[in-house]
């Protein structure tokens, strides 16, 4: 009788080990999808409250314009609080991609308070930023929380940053699929890491619900015309993409110059966004508008609707570059969106392309350049606008991309494979 149970655990075990032998991918599914549905769930719901937050003061300050005044008392209490309480964090995104090279102590957890707090001041009081950097920070802080809870080794954990930083730009922007990509293609230019293919669609699927979920709404753009697929428009799509890298590599290498400049010129670290601040309200209330602060959003739906002036994108770069190289927190890619799109509705001035295609290629193009990740920025296109102008999308994305050369936004991109070489 003793033995009759001892069999049937014997023949479970057996059936148990055959089973997951057949389906060796199993374990690892089940493990992850646990994972991403706590990491989803939780940064879906840190992104829907930061886009609220967002729109209020958004909405506040420009009914309160007076408010931009206070830009570099605004700038000093932001760079006062990093330089004294967060210098394990002031790299930003390039410690979530340092991370992922070379897991070291686990991603502080104020990083995500920090970051939302900096941000909601630099958007109330009128610095030109955008809102990518501050929801992958708060998803890589809140997600590296569980490495030691769930036991991760170093591999792992890279996988987990990753997921993080898929489900923060999937949820932030309503594209979970170029979330995904973008968190597997940011790190190292040129490859994808495959090992972290379920985590990352899954994470950014999860937390692009979870934010859908909160009645969170996302911007939509509309392209109203989209020629047919020819010789010729496939020439002058080339043409645009070439325009977008070369103000992609443009932003890119700028905002790094300009960054050194406000160090080496101005030591205490509070006092650098002190006089950025300054330069930017001083130029707002000089010129009369706050069209170039803030995330723009309506400038970027106008460039849709009709032909630009072609200063629109270089008063924005501009104004984006003293604010974040002056240390003002946000981010590069909501702005790029605007840089992109005007660009490209301006250059139907000379390109024969609808502008709405033109705005639509910008928008994602100059975005593929600075950020080396041009697959990402396809698929946001497509998620965006459409599939109708996926190729157009694509061919401005990949000759942005080749075009930019290895400069970017992020400094602690790694080159896997270089440009054009073979």
């Amino acid at each position: 009788m003793s033995k009759h149970p001892q069999t049937l655990s014997q023949k479970a075990k057996f059936h148990t080990r055959f089973f997951f032998r057949k389906y060796p991918a199993l374990p690892y599914l089940f493990r992850w999808l646990c994972i991403s549905l706590i990491i989803g769930a939780l940064v879906g719901t840190a992104s829907a409250g930061f886009l609220q937050s967002l729109e209020w003061v958004t909405h506040f300050r420009e009914n309160h314009v007076w408010l931009i005044a206070f830009l570099p008392v605004a700038g000093f209490l932001i760079g006062f609080l990093y330089h004294h309480l967060g210098k394990d964090i002031v790299a930003g995104n390039n410690l979530l991609i340092d991370s992922i090279h070379d897991p070291k102590e686990i991603i502080p957890f104020k990083m995500a308070p920090f970051v939302y707090l900096g941000t909601i001041v630099t958007h109330l009081f009128g610095g030109s930023a955008g809102r990518e950097g501050t929801a992958i920070q708060m998803a890589g802080a809140i997600a590296d929380q569980f490495s030691k809870p769930f036991k991760l080794n170093k591999n792992e954990r890279k996988i987990l940053i990753i997921s993080a930083i898929a489900a923060g730009f999937g949820s932030v922007f309503g594209t979970p699929l170029a979330g995904a990509v973008f968190g597997l293609e940011v790190f190292l230019i040129g490859r994808i890491r495959y090992n972290a293919i379920f985590p990352a669609f899954a994470s950014a699927i999860l937390a692009n619900w979870a934010t859908d979920l909160w009645n969170v709404k996302h911007t939509h753009y509309h392209i109203d015309f989209i020629p047919k697929l020819e010789f010729l428009p496939v020439l002058y799509s080339v043409l645009a993409g070439i325009a977008f890298g070369i103000c992609a590599a443009t932003f890119s290498k700028v905002i790094h110059w300009a960054g050194s400049v406000f160090k080496s010129n101005i030591k205490y670290p509070p006092l650098r966004p002190v006089v950025g601040g300054i330069i930017v309200a001083a130029a707002v209330f000089a010129m009369g508008t706050t069209r170039y602060i803030g995330l723009g959003i309506p400038t970027i739906v106008e460039s849709f609707e009709k032909q630009l002036p072609l200063y629109d994108f270089a008063l924005k770069m501009a104004f984006t570059i003293i604010t974040l190289s002056a240390g003002f927190k946000g981010g590069e890619v909501t702005p790029l969106f605007f840089i992109g799109a005007t660009l490209g509705s301006a250059l139907s001035l000379f390109i024969p392309l609808p502008f709405g295609l033109l705005a639509g290629m910008g928008f994602v193009a100059v975005f593929a350049g600075a950020t080396n990740t041009p697959l990402a920025c396809m698929l946001m296109g497509i998620e965006l606008f459409g599939a109708e102008c996926g190729v157009y999308v694509a061919i401005a994305c990949v000759v942005s991309y080749l075009i930019s050369g290895h400069t970017g936004i992020y400094t602690k991109q790694r080159v896997g494979e270089m440009k054009g070489r073979v």
